[in-house]
């Protein structure tokens, strides 16, 4: 049968994240402050490479693949690569981590494809401080890619990151989402490394 892959305190891995573009469609501060140095094309990961992976971890014992980036749906292949991901034995779920600007667009090609789940980044539910951490004006159609994820009865995860100074005044307000609609919130420590480290992050105590 299938091998299964242990970590150091025996608990099954049966779960990857394959990022498969480094490009995004935003600018938050706190990822790329400096704008972008792109990777090279040929050191993307191709369409039939990335099956490739998908089959080998499927026979390491891997079951859930989650898709990343940058910001996955920028790739023009992304639901043609869900589908072949999905459609690989012995791969019972994939799921995508997105910002949400092209999910409105996307998610019938996505659904076809049979994505299980999606995780929409979200850090405010006000558009001008929106466009201050991600420097662009996209939020009415991250809200309409949230809006038709919830709408489509697809499972929703929403991950925020709290800032200090930006939206830290918002985080009950984005809890109290999950109570009004049937998604999941979930906050996420700005990652030390980087630009990231250098900002103030809302940590442990003060979230609770």
């Amino acid at each position: 049968g299938m091998s299964n892959m242990k970590d150091a305190l025996g608990r099954t891995i049966d779960y990857m994240r394959i990022s498969i573009t480094d490009r995004c469609n935003l600018r938050c501060k706190y990822c790329m402050p400096y704008g972008v140095e792109c990777v090279p094309r040929w050191d993307i990961l191709s369409l039939e490479e990335i099956q490739a992976v998908g089959i080998c971890a499927a026979g390491l014992g891997i079951r859930h693949i989650k898709v990343t980036g940058g910001e996955p749906l920028v790739r023009r292949d992304c639901c043609q690569l869900v589908k072949q991901l999905k459609s690989t034995p012995g791969i019972e779920k994939v799921t995508i981590t997105t910002n949400g600007v092209l999910l409105a667009q996307k998610l019938p090609a996505l659904l076809a494809a049979g994505l299980n789940s999606v995780n929409i980044s979200l850090d405010t539910l006000r558009p001008e401080v929106f466009q201050r951490i991600t420097a662009r004006d996209e939020f009415s159609h991250v809200i309409e890619g949230l809006r038709a994820a919830l709408d489509s009865g697809i499972p929703v995860k929403l991950n925020c990151v709290p800032q200090a100074g930006v939206n830290e005044g918002e985080l009950e307000d984005l809890a109290a989402l999950a109570e009004a609609h049937p998604l999941q919130v979930r906050f996420i420590e700005m990652m030390p490394i980087g630009y990231g480290a250098a900002m103030p992050c809302i940590s442990g105590p003060a979230l609770r």
